[in-house]
């Protein structure tokens, strides 16, 4: 990193922050801090899949699918994202979910980029 531009790579850089490369959750000094705006390169293995269901949403998301097939559950729709290119947008408000049908990379954009939203991985006791 130099100064105020980052190059690196979104598969390598996402591993290090579950997939997000740019948000809030970056450090202040990192280019890639922002609280307008948050981008994931999201790696799914085949049946990966969201462990609660998002509610009171307030941002704005863009979902594009790189590769692979991928439902976004909606509380009145599935969608089905399946060749390259297909993308979803959802506003404020949507509750959703997702399911990965085979292994799926995606391009993930939301708007605002605020905290509250993550979910562990492991089960708390």
């Amino acid at each position: 990193m130099d100064g105020s531009v980052y190059v690196g790579n979104a598969g390598k850089d996402a591993a290090l922050d579950r997939g997000w490369i740019l948000g809030h959750f970056k450090d202040l000094d990192d280019p890639r801090h922002s609280e307008e705006v948050e981008v994931k390169w999201g790696v799914h293995p085949r049946a990966d899949e969201r462990l609660e269901w998002v509610r009171g949403e307030e941002r704005t998301t863009l979902l594009v699918l790189i590769s692979g097939r991928f439902r976004v559950e909606f509380p009145e729709r599935s969608v089905l994202l399946e060749r390259q290119g297909d993308y979803v947008v959802w506003g404020r408000g949507v509750d959703h979910s997702w399911f990965a049908e085979e292994e799926s990379v995606l391009l993930t954009v939301r708007w605002p980029s605020i905290p509250g939203y993550a979910v562990d991985r492991e089960p708390s006791d």
